[in-house]
């Protein structure tokens, strides 16, 4: 039998006026959608919503689409977030470090995170003499790994290459110089990465087959650098992050991998101030920035003139970097720092040394500490307690938690250092040379 037609029911609209030359209503146009809607003879499609009862087609369409921009937002989002935390805690390493895969299928590894490195490299099996805590990388077990050759245009990048005249065949090796007392040889390779969900197909990174010297203050499993050069994540991935990432270190205490490696401009701060990137060329991985001036509480520490200048051509300035453990001055500047430290927490103990700290004092007197400011070019970067100081676990010490600079090439190197970017999310934007700096908790 043949199903019965179905019915359409005419709607009545009465006629809304309107003045001749005017262009028609939002309600009329929306009672005509009705109308046409209503008497076609189209497929008899019956569509639902959850909200009823408004007082007019009208208002029930704008209130339906109150929360448009939130999901359009929502829907043209993402944002790569890879977790990182102490190395300390977690390898008994003092870089920070991130997680991430390498190679088809993905071997999970931790990389320290290096703002002042480029080139990746992580330990590769076989290798008899890195660290012994660490993941070896298997290339054997990836099936989109490939070593370089030494015909390789990135293999002049290293100075350390070992490649004959009449060896291009050959795989592309170098040596490194690492940390002043140690060293490594790799392979320069490729292989996907995985950072989040994002996977980077081809990166160059060296895969490490022996380590030399002493591996103590060698990154366990490898690095990831994140500095300016032509091998940094930035310049691998181009567009894809849109020369912008930023991180946020949580406390070196910490245990979990609460801070985070933000990569690409969504999802960035918005209410953050920046300031310029200086670039050296004879150092272009570094993220050199304008410190004009260091307050101690109130008051700013007079220093000798030129001792902030940036001078490419000596290395002289300040550099951000992730890598360094203790935010160090050059000497004139620290003693600066350090006397009028001294003056304002009027420690009745005395201060003594322990380790590289030569200011620590009494933790009865921490209440007197007053706050350290690092002025830049368009920012004021005020240092809270726990960027300032560091408690001993062993006595009752409070200490500074700055230093001078080490009497070697980088005496005339001030460097912001992670222990001074805890807890703050540090916006890298090299695409427009500028570097912001916003508080935020990631423990």
């Amino acid at each position: 039998m043949r199903p019965p037609m179905k019915t359409h029911h005419l709607i009545t609209i009465p006629p809304i006026p309107t003045p001749p030359g005017a262009m028609a209503t939002p309600h009329s146009l929306f009672l005509l959608f009705l109308l046409f809607f209503s008497t076609s003879n189209a497929a008899d499609l019956r569509i639902f919503h959850a909200e009823r009862h408004s007082p007019t087609p009208l208002d029930s369409v704008l209130s339906l689409a109150r929360n448009d921009l939130t999901r359009l937002a929502f829907l043209s989002r993402k944002v790569t977030s890879v977790p990182v935390a102490s190395g300390q805690q977690v390898l008994q390493s003092s870089s920070y470090v991130l997680r991430a895969k390498l190679g088809s299928p993905g071997q999970l590894l931790l990389l320290a995170l290096d703002t002042s490195a480029d080139a990746a490299w992580t330990s590769c099996s076989p290798c008899s003499t890195c660290p012994s805590s660490s993941a070896l990388f298997l290339p054997a077990n990836s099936s989109t790994y490939s070593p370089l050759p030494c015909s390789s245009s990135w293999c002049p990048q290293f100075k350390g290459q070992s490649c004959a005249a009449d060896s291009a065949p050959s795989p592309c090796t170098y040596y490194q110089p690492y940390g002043g007392d140690a060293a490594f040889t790799a392979t320069l390779s490729q292989d996907s990465l995985t950072l989040a969900s994002d996977v980077i197909p081809n990166y160059l990174f060296g895969c490490v087959t022996a380590v030399n010297g002493s591996s103590a203050n060698l990154p366990k499993q490898g690095l990831l650098g994140l500095g300016r050069g032509p091998m940094s994540l930035l310049a691998q991935t181009g567009p894809l992050y849109q020369g912008v990432f930023s991180y946020c270190l949580p406390s070196y205490k910490s245990y979990y991998f609460s801070g985070s490696l933000r990569l690409g401009p969504l999802g960035q701060p918005k209410n953050i101030r920046f300031t310029p990137l200086l670039k050296n060329p004879h150092r272009p991985s570094l993220y050199y920035v304008n410190l004009t001036a260091v307050r101690v509480g109130r008051f700013e520490v007079p220093v000798p003139p030129g001792s902030f200048e940036f001078d490419p051509a000596t290395g002289a300035g300040t550099v951000v970097d992730s890598g360094t453990v203790i935010t160090r001055f050059v000497t004139p500047v620290y003693a600066a720092i350090r006397d009028e430290f001294r003056r304002q927490v009027n420690a009745s103990g005395g201060y003594t040394s322990l380790g590289a700290f030569d200011t620590c004092f009494s933790t009865d007197e921490v209440a007197s500490a007053p706050a350290v400011t690092l002025r830049m070019e368009g920012l004021d970067l005020v240092l809270r307690m726990e960027n300032t100081l560091i408690h001993s676990s062993a006595t009752p010490l409070a200490c500074l938690a700055m230093a001078a600079a080490p009497d070697n090439v980088n005496a005339v190197v001030n460097v912001i250092a992670s222990l001074q970017q805890q807890n703050l999310r540090v916006v890298v934007d090299a695409a427009n040379a500028r570097v912001g700096f916003a508080r935020e908790v990631c423990n």
